[in-house]
Parts: structure tokens; sequence; C-alpha cells
């Protein structure tokens, strides 16, 4: 699986992507460089994706990625995998916002898509 460097090393890009995933998962949305949104997004998509597999063996491996940090597996598993449970795949969103002031670089905010507006609606 192809994958962007993020211009770190090998151990705290994981560290990253999974403090992010945290973020995310836990807070509904995060605000970070468009690239960062863009590989945070995959391992989001893959944690909910392993909550609604719900097997020991997928509760492993999200333990495993979030440095067992058992609250936001619980999460996962508890409450966002049945919430998407109809849904296949995109469960999570990313707007484009500004260049940040110091360096440029452009920014994004990765939010956990929300259907409960659509469903009011009908």
């Amino acid at each position: 699986m192809a994958y962007r460097k993020l211009g770190v090393d090998n151990k705290h890009r994981r560290s990253m992507l999974a403090t992010l995933t945290k973020q995310v998962i836990m807070n509904g949305s995060v605000t970070t460089t468009e690239t960062r949104a863009k590989e945070t997004r995959k391992a989001v998509e893959k944690m909910i994706t392993y909550g609604k597999k719900g097997d020991l063996g997928s509760r492993r491996r999200a333990l495993a990625f979030v440095h067992n940090d058992k609250a936001v597996v619980n999460k996962v598993f508890n409450e966002l995998a049945p919430k998407y449970a109809n849904r296949n795949g995109g469960y999570t969103r990313i707007l484009k916002l500004n260049e940040r002031r110091g360096d440029g670089a452009l920014l994004a905010i990765i939010t956990l898509v929300d259907d409960s507006v659509k469903e009011e609606t009908k």
C-alpha cells in the first residue's frame, strides 16, 4: 500500500497518524494539513471497518494501531460501527481551508460524516 512520508521517519509518522485518528474518533473532527488529513482518512476508515466486523481479531488490530487506547476502540466498536452499519465506506469528509499563515501549508478539516441530518429531512 502506498503512503505519504509526511516529512518524518516511520515511527513518527505512525505515531502521528494514530494520534490524529484518535482525535477524529473522539472529537468528531480535527484541523490539520491537507496531506495529513488524506492519510488520516485511510486510518479512520480502516478503524470503522474493523468495528463493523466486530470480531476479536479486528478489536486487537484496532487496539494495536491506537496504542492500546481502549476508550477509542470501545467508541469505534460500540457507537460508530452501529451508526455506520448501513454505509459502505465514506465515513469521513475532508473540507479544505485556507493556507496556514506561517509556512503557507494547505489546511483542511477532517470530520466524521453525520447521516442524522439526512434522516430527519426524509
